[in-house]
This record gives C-alpha cells, structure tokens and sequence, in this order.
C-alpha cells in the first residue's frame, strides 16, 4: 500500500509531468476535491473521479506547464493524512505564474479519497 506522502509526491509529479491521463487514477472512485479558493462552480468541488478526470483534462487543454518548488511534506497523526505545501512556477496558456499551494490529502488504500487544494496564484 502506497503511503500518504508518497501519493501527495506523485501527485505534483504527475502534474509537473503533464501526465493528466494517469492522474486521475490517484483518486479514489468516490473521491471529493475541494477547491476554497475557487469562485469557478465548476472547479470549486469535483465528485468523483470522473469529475477529477474532467478536471485534469481541462487542464491539459490550458496547456499547463508546471515546476514544483520548495515542497514540504508534513506527516500528521493521523495515518491516513498528508499536508504538502509548495510552489508551482511555470506558465498557465501565454501567462507566467506563480502559486503558492497547500494541499491536505486524506489517502486510504493508497488513493486519495478527499483533497482540499488550497493554491494562489501571484
């Protein structure tokens, strides 16, 4: 069984490399993704990971293109929960960002089974 941490790492790297296909299948089938900082109805939080899979699909069409940067893991006691906090830099379409990112991962059976994604970009 893949640990926390390690599905929150593969998680960054699958989006760092662009692998939108393969990201999906982190999540669980009934997984929630909760987006706070989201105004987007559509974004702000996906139901399954048919949703999660549009969601990834959307963002291979905005031609995303990602580095992970001064990522932190945090272990919690609770074994099932991972918060990892990062940046990513790169460019979003034509436009260079930055976002600054916390994401608290509960992983269960070695999928991701909620997310809240707290990411800015600046």
């Amino acid at each position: 069984m893949t640990a926390p941490a390690e599905v929150f790492r593969q998680l960054v790297d699958g989006v760092v490399g662009k692998k939108w296909d393969q990201l999906p299948l982190l999540y669980a089938e009934d997984a929630v993704v909760v987006h706070p900082f989201s105004t987007d109805p559509a974004v702000a939080r996906l139901e399954g990971r048919e949703q999660v899979r549009a969601h990834f699909a959307r963002a291979a069409e905005m031609n995303v293109d990602f580095r992970a940067e001064d990522v932190v893991v945090h272990e919690t006691t609770d074994p099932e929960v991972v918060i990892g906090e990062f940046v990513y830099r790169g460019t979003l379409g034509e436009q260079e960002v930055t976002m600054p990112a916390i994401l608290v991962l509960r992983v269960r059976d070695g999928l991701i089974v909620s997310s809240r994604d707290y990411a800015g970009s600046r």
